[in-house]
């Protein structure tokens, strides 16, 4: 650096290096909504843990944090190796990069580097201070980049889901994922479990239980589709290395399914007793007033407070008749009723309901009586405070529950019209039956109007199984008709006969049959329970005679 030639190529070549990165650097900042949100999401909360965590932490130190999972993990790789992620084309034709590209794309890589930290250059790189004024420049507008990057919304409001989507949803969602992003997936869950899932109660924790440890590719897809059978070998070799690696990186499609019955917790009774208690201290102390809430509760109320709380309902009362929309439904009004006759107690008696609900509420350490339950006095100042903003959510909650009525509308009106199309095309499927049984009976010159057996024949057949109150061997002196009605296919008329004498007799209908069989019921009563019937074995049978199958 003491010779005036080699100062002045360094100063040009700094300057050309500060102007080609601060192209880069305008890049970064412009593409943020390019950014994957999913990625966004986690630097989001990492944001959020890294305060949580470090209440004492300065905002910059956390964003440097958030720029090193942003900037060095996810843009630093692509920069230095764009061959390598597919920005610049690597094909057979293409030149690809050279040693002298690599190496300033390194620096560049460096400076963006140092710039996200806030780090300078110094000591062996001394020759570089004169881009430090540059880099603290960068440091401020990437700082700035950071905490957009974080500015996300929750995934509920981002993909407009909640606690109902999956029920109003007509086809289930499916992903495409690689078998190694199977049980790489599979590994973390199980290293992460406690961190993921910190409820004993969570549903994971049974799912990764009936999973087990992570299993090896062979055991994921079978450990025959692993082996390549030689000529003459009834066994086979293991594939290659480049062979499972190739079966790894295959994906596969996955469809949403519920594994595991969610059990409901008491969490929306713990909020509903909370909303309830705030709602009575609230018309408590309206009327009385004391240095705090367990004065206030302790004190008995005079004859005057008393009236005055009871003019108080009235007057509410018929403020609500006067906005009580006449189209609610019976369920709503019930549930609004029930929250507003607690409010009708008198003073005392609703002053010991809330000290009751304070002692549940103590007990799930929400309130406590050492500071004279203030918490949820607290919590009634913090909901004047936000009345604003608790209507804007509400109104989005129901906008919300509005859209997921009409899918769920929808959604019934799709399985209705499903239902009615199998109903169709079940009865098409058993006319068409009947018509092929009528060409094939007509061809043999002959009709059957109906089929007589004894329940003896019928138990050798294994069709019948028991008859209440007779002995097998009585069961020759009981006759069965069974007979297909002629205006309706599929429906069957069966009679019972005792020593010639009509008993009763029983509709069936052959698709209530079919699906009882699908629903896995293998044994059904007749003629109000006294004879049980194989379901299987009778379809067979309905199947044969009439059908022609």
């Amino acid at each position: 650096m003491k010779h005036d030639e080699v100062k002045k190529r360094v100063e040009d070549s700094i300057s050309q290096l500060r102007t080609v990165t601060d192209a880069f650097l305008a890049a970064i900042l412009a593409s943020i909504e390019e950014i994957p949100y999913g990625l966004r999401y986690i630097a989001k909360c990492l944001k959020n843990l890294l305060k949580k965590k470090f209440p004492d932490t300065p905002e910059e130190e956390v964003l440097k944090m958030v720029g090193n999972l942003i900037y060095y993990r996810y843009m630093n790789p692509a920069i230095v190796a764009p061959d390598g992620f597919d920005v610049i084309d690597v094909s057979a034709g293409a030149a690809g990069l050279n040693n002298d590209q690599r190496k300033n794309l390194g620096s560049i890589a460096k400076v963006l580097q140092f710039a996200s930290t806030g780090k300078t250059f110094a000591g062996d790189m001394e020759h570089l201070r004169s881009i430090n004024q540059y880099l603290m420049e960068a440091y401020v507008r990437f700082k700035k980049f950071f905490e957009a990057v974080c500015d996300v919304p929750e995934p509920e409001e981002k993909y407009n889901i909640d606690e109902y989507s999956d029920a109003v949803l007509l086809v289930k969602p499916v992903i495409f994922i690689s078998l190694k992003e199977v049980l790489d997936t599979h590994k973390l869950l199980l290293e992460h479990e406690d961190e993921v899932a910190s409820d004993a109660s969570d549903p994971i924790h049974e799912m990764l239980e009936e999973l087990g440890e992570v299993p090896d590719i062979a055991s994921l897809i079978g450990a025959n589709a692993l082996r390549s059978p030689r000529k003459g070998e009834t066994g086979g070799t293991e594939l290659t290395d480049e062979q499972k690696t190739a079966l790894l990186n295959t994906e596969i499609s996955l469809t949403l399914a519920s594994k595991v019955e969610i059990k409901e917790d008491d969490e929306s009774d713990i909020k509903n007793l909370i909303l309830r208690t705030k709602r009575m201290v609230i018309d408590i102390i309206r009327i009385q007033v004391g240095e705090n809430l367990t004065e206030v509760l302790n004190t008995p109320a005079t004859d005057d407070q008393e009236d005055l709380h009871m003019k108080n309902v009235e007057k509410l009362e018929m403020e609500k008749k006067k906005r009580e929309d006449v189209k609610e439904d019976k369920d709503s009004m019930l549930r609004t009723r029930s929250l507003l006759n607690e409010n009708k107690l008198p003073l005392e008696d609703m002053k010991r309901r809330v000290l009751r609900n304070l002692k549940k509420l103590q007990e799930h350490g929400i309130v406590t009586s050492d500071d004279h339950y203030q918490a949820i006095v607290n919590m009634i100042a913090r909901d004047i405070r936000n009345q604003r903003r608790y209507r804007q959510r509400r109104k989005q909650e129901l906008t919300k529950l509005k859209q997921n009525l009409e899918r769920l509308d929808q959604k019934s009106k799709f399985f209705e019209e499903q239902s009615d199309y199998y109903n169709q095309y079940i009865k098409s499927c058993l006319a068409s039956l009947a018509n092929k049984s009528k060409k094939a009976q007509k061809k043999k010159k002959r009709k059957v109007a109906a089929i007589k057996y004894t329940a003896s024949e019928l138990h050798r057949k294994k069709v019948l199984l028991e008859i209440e109150g007779l002995e097998t061997g009585q069961f020759r002196n009981v006759m069965f008709e069974i007979g297909q009605t002629e205006d309706d296919v599929g429906r069957f008329e069966v009679s019972a006969k005792l020593l010639g004498v009509n008993m009763e007799k029983v509709t069936l209908v052959f698709q209530d049959l079919l699906q009882l069989q699908y629903e896995g019921v293998s044994v059904m009563k007749m003629f109000d329970g006294r004879a049980k019937i194989n379901v299987n074995l009778l379809i067979f049978l309905l199947n044969k005679k009439f059908f022609g199958k």
